[in-house]
């Protein structure tokens, strides 16, 4: 503790970051139990082995299921309110590493449309296909902001941390 920093605070604090870590264990244990139910592991397997690029170098109808199979609390979101990930662009790129690697603009469908907790499911799909290897980089639609009122919108832009092209 530094001087002058009051004892009250700091324990406040790591008793802040304790529970948030239990609540955070909790929801991605329950998210994969809901996904494990909704999904068969064997396929989620299969798909998370399949190359992204491939995928987009030969049109593969499996590039979204692909896509889905990689997110991770999110999907149990987006599976459980009807959503699901539509791509607007899939570019392949040439990264620093001399590999390719998938530059995407995507957007939601179903019941995501409408959704006032977008905003974080729009970031927690970009945090985790970022993930991969294969993932450059994510946008997502400028359409999207249409679904928004001015101030989710305003909300979105400055503190969503996603971009939209």
């Amino acid at each position: 503790m530094k001087s002058g920093e009051d004892p009250s605070k700091s324990s406040s604090d790591s008793l802040e970051e304790s529970y948030g870590a239990q609540i955070e264990a909790a929801m991605r244990k329950e998210s994969q139990r809901r996904i494990a139910e909704a999904h068969d592991p064997l396929e989620i397997a299969r798909l998370e082995s399949l190359s992204l690029v491939d995928l987009v170098e030969i049109g593969d109808a499996d590039l979204v299921p692909a896509l889905m199979a990689r997110l991770g609390p999110v999907r149990a979101a987006l599976d459980g309110h009807g959503g699901g990930l539509v791509i607007t662009e899939a570019v392949i790129e040439e990264i620093r590493s001399g590999d390719s690697a998938l530059s995407l603009i995507l957007d939601l469908d179903g019941a995501c449309v409408s959704c006032g907790a977008a905003p974080g499911t729009l970031r927690g799909i970009q945090d985790d296909l970022l993930a991969d290897a294969e993932i450059a980089s994510v946008r997502f639609s400028l359409a999207m902001l249409e679904w928004f009122d001015d101030l989710q919108r305003e909300f979105v832009l400055k503190h969503g941390g996603v971009v939209f092209a």
